[in-house]
């Protein structure tokens, strides 16, 4: 049961930072606080092991400097770290475009950041040596889904997508 439930909260939580709308197509919910509330449920859910690493929405410099102190607060109360990521690590599960200057929050507990570098690490290299391409690259994408402990049936479908679109 405890499985089920786990399952459901993670679909849940992933259908959510996907499919709802942004706070500024939303009337009367001002986008500030509609990025703290997302930190804030990502954060619980992070410290409750349902998910290893979650992202906050993707922010301009200048509106993740505003919500910055607020963030370090939401952190603290959930007990989790937080890591504000300028140079985000693009694979095949998303667009590439989609963090292109801006900021965004890793959300995390214990060496979740050094297991999120080393991958961005790895994917560096690959690209260093010009070996960024099939199976190798699948890999980047698919320890990085992995990492955000998303099924593989979503990792798969997020592949399949991006595959689409390119």
């Amino acid at each position: 049961m405890r499985n089920h439930a786990t399952f459901a909260l993670l679909l849940a939580s992933f259908w959510w930072s996907v499919a709802a709308p942004a706070a500024e197509d939303t009337p009367g919910i001002d986008p500030r606080s509609y990025n703290l509330g997302i930190m804030g449920g990502f954060a619980e859910v992070v410290r409750l092991g349902v998910k290893k690493l979650a992202l906050s929405e993707v922010m301009s410099p200048e509106e993740m400097d505003d919500v910055m102190q607020d963030a370090q607060t939401i952190a603290e109360r959930n007990e989790v770290m937080i890591w504000r990521e300028t140079d985000f690590l693009v694979t095949d599960l998303y667009p590439a475009d989609v963090a292109e200057g801006k900021h965004v929050l890793l959300i995390y507990t214990g060496d979740t950041l050094d297991e999120y570098l080393a991958l961005k690490a790895d994917k560096a290299a690959l690209v260093a040596n010009n070996r960024y391409m099939g199976k190798a690259r699948e890999d980047i994408a698919r320890r990085f889904g992995r990492l955000l402990s998303y099924p593989d049936s979503v990792i798969d479908n997020l592949l399949d997508q991006q595959s689409k679109n390119n």
